[in-house]
């Protein structure tokens, strides 16, 4: 190991949709992090390590903070963004490329009592036409928060832009110390946590509406047999009604759901999956501490 190795934390912050979750699976080059063109998909806390011979980076992705929603599901993922501020090396404030947005401004408040080093990240500039429209956001935004930044800088998580050049201006933040974790551990999550955020994440792109918001998903079974992987899942959703567009006509939501699901395992898993899944309803999951703990959403 190098005498200059750096090993450190960096929180990626920001509100709801911004591309966080795609960074973060670019940042650690494999998918670690769900991701779905609709806002406050992630709502843990999720762990993605980059680790090389002068390295590691151990980034840590946050659900989109959301003043609006006061579910206690909400109050949780927000805790958990801020609590993800706590200890870090330095923080990636993410915005969009059309500037400041109040939702924006509500997560830059969280930072005005942090010490530690914050940048301030512009994604999705791949969506720009002309990219001097950047220029007015650049030079405004310390005005616009108050927030002394490190340095503005503009990327697309999507296509990869700017991003090796963001990971080199975090990582000049670090300390320089021994790595924390293995060279072959990319997140802190286990298989069976990401097979049911797989399962989740099909939720949000096969279904419309507000139903993937009343979702929440429990792996009752995770055995590796032989040269297959079995998995068993239960999607608790709030109201009959849910259930009934899950399943769909003749049940080819479920099945499509389902067949998506399986495919991205066997991608993650680099196996065969034989996938089951089942539809229940608990009325009110959101606002029930018992059942928040019981589908995993305790304090982090």
């Amino acid at each position: 190991m190098s005498d200059n190795f750096r090993t450190g934390y960096v929180t990626l912050l920001g509100r709801p949709n911004v591309g966080k979750s795609t960074l973060l699976n670019r940042l650690v080059k494999q998918k670690i992090s769900i991701t779905a063109n609709r806002p406050q998909t992630t709502r843990h806390s999720i762990t993605g390590i980059n680790t090389t011979d002068s390295f590691q980076i151990i980034y840590v992705d946050t659900p989109g903070f959301n003043n609006v929603t006061n579910s206690s599901l909400n109050k949780r993922m927000n805790k958990t963004s801020r609590s993800s501020l706590v200890g870090v090396d330095c923080i990636a404030l993410m915005i969009g490329p059309k500037g400041w947005t109040e939702a924006d401004k509500a997560v830059a408040e969280l930072l005005h009592s942090i010490k530690t080093p914050v940048f301030l990240v512009i994604n999705k500039i791949d969506m720009l036409k002309d990219k001097n429209t950047l220029l007015p956001v650049i030079e405004n935004s310390a005005a616009e928060t108050g927030i002394p930044f490190e340095e503005i800088i503009p990327i697309s998580a999507e296509t990869g832009e700017n991003v090796n050049n963001l990971e080199e201006k975090l990582l000049a933040m670090l300390p320089v110390q021994p790595k924390l974790f293995s060279d072959d551990q990319v997140t802190d999550k286990s298989d069976r946590f990401l097979a049911g955020e797989l399962v989740r994440e099909q939720i949000f792109r096969v279904i419309g509406e507000e139903v993937p918001y009343a979702v929440a998903v429990k792996v009752e079974k995770f055995k590796r047999e032989g040269k297959l992987l079995r998995i068993e899942a239960i999607i608790w959703v709030e109201k009959k009604g849910q259930k009934a567009i899950l399943i769909g006509k003749g049940g080819d939501q479920i099945k499509k759901i389902g067949t998506h699901a399986r495919k991205a395992m066997e991608n993650s898993f680099g196996t065969k999956v034989f996938l089951e899944l089942w539809v229940k309803v608990r009325a009110n999951w959101r606002d029930n501490e018992q059942a928040l703990r019981l589908f995993g959403y305790g304090d982090e």
